[in-house]
């Protein structure tokens, strides 16, 4: 089974994604990329990761053309300028699937205030990949 999350930097929501579903299932060949790929993942994403028990320290911000020319079981986009701008894998994906979340990274005011909004996305982004997860892999 393979799965690749898109998003539009692939520095924050998508690596989280990645993480997270690499976690439930070991044997998924889960990888992310970005539209717009920033080249570096987000410190902070990097840390709430961390929190919950998750390295992604390692992971990398790759271009989404580094894998058009691959088959997918699932492509996921999980935020709106990934999905509207999401690129054509013609005849090589099962499925595509949207699964929104908010950035996080834009998130202004004290520094308490944007940590709990990197709390809050990570928390629903586990969420949202453990229902699909039990959804749509696990009974496989």
């Amino acid at each position: 089974m393979k799965v690749l999350i898109l998003c539009t930097g692939n520095s924050c929501r998508s690596q989280m994604a990645h993480g997270f579903l690499q976690s439930f299932d070991p044997n998924l060949t889960v990888c992310s990329a970005g539209t717009e790929a920033s080249g570096k993942l987000n410190e902070k994403a990097v840390a709430a990761m961390k929190e919950a028990g998750i390295d992604i320290s390692h992971h990398t911000s790759d271009s989404v053309e580094k894998y058009l020319d691959e088959e997918w079981d699932y492509v996921i986009t999980v935020c709106g300028g990934a999905n509207e701008s999401c690129p054509a894998f013609t005849g090589k994906v099962k499925h595509r699937l949207h699964i929104g979340f908010d950035d996080p990274s834009h998130a202004t005011g004290t520094d308490e205030f944007i940590w709990s909004e990197f709390l809050r996305v990570r928390d629903e982004i586990r969420a949202g990949f453990w229902k699909f997860y039990n959804e749509n892999i696990k009974s496989i």
